[in-house]
Order: structure tokens, then sequence, then C-alpha cells
């Protein structure tokens, strides 16, 4: 892995980005654009008539960037310096989002 990467995903881990960037970049857009992928290439991995076990793990491809963006954005929350209820929201939409875009 690159080191640049490498850098970025723990600086997100470690709840170092800002709020904003956190939230709106690294797990909504990064995250949705992984799970679509995801979702996508297993359907067409199902389509092919891919073993049921193989689609699902396909399907579960982006579930360890979901771990990291969901936690980097509760801990950038932790930090965040602004009204308490962007923090809150932040958090419990970042974990309605891991679920529904691991299930989906």
């Amino acid at each position: 892995m690159d080191s640049s990467l490498r850098h970025r995903l723990l600086a997100l881990w470690n709840g170092q980005l800002p709020l904003a960037r956190a939230f709106w970049l690294c797990a909504m857009l990064y995250g949705t654009l992984a799970n679509l992928f995801g979702t996508i290439a297993s359907l067409a991995a199902l389509s092919a008539g891919a073993p049921a076990v193989l689609v699902a793990l396909i399907h579960l491809l982006p579930l360890p960037y979901n771990i990291v963006a969901g936690v980097g954005v509760w801990r950038s929350a932790g930090h965040y310096r602004g009204n308490s209820a962007w923090a809150t929201l932040a958090r419990v939409f970042v974990v309605v989002w891991a679920v529904v875009a691991t299930l989906v």
C-alpha cells in the first residue's frame, strides 16, 4: 500500500480529519462508491453463476473501509468544536449509513 494512502487512512481512523471532510468525503462519497462497486461486482458474479459464498464475499469487500470510515467519523465528531448537534448527527448517520451500505 502506498505510504500516502496509508497516512490518509490512519488520519481518518484516528479522527484527525475535520468532521465535514471525514463525513462527506470519506464516508458518504468514497464509502458509497466502494459499496456501489461491491454491489455491482457481486451482482455480476451472481449472474455469472458464481457460488453464493463467493458472491457474499465480493459484496462484503468494502466492509473494512466502512469500519475505518465509521470509526473515523465517530472520532472526528469527538474533536468537533462547533455545534454539538452536528457531531451527534454525524455519528448517528454514519452508523446508519454503514449498516445500510453493508447490507444493501
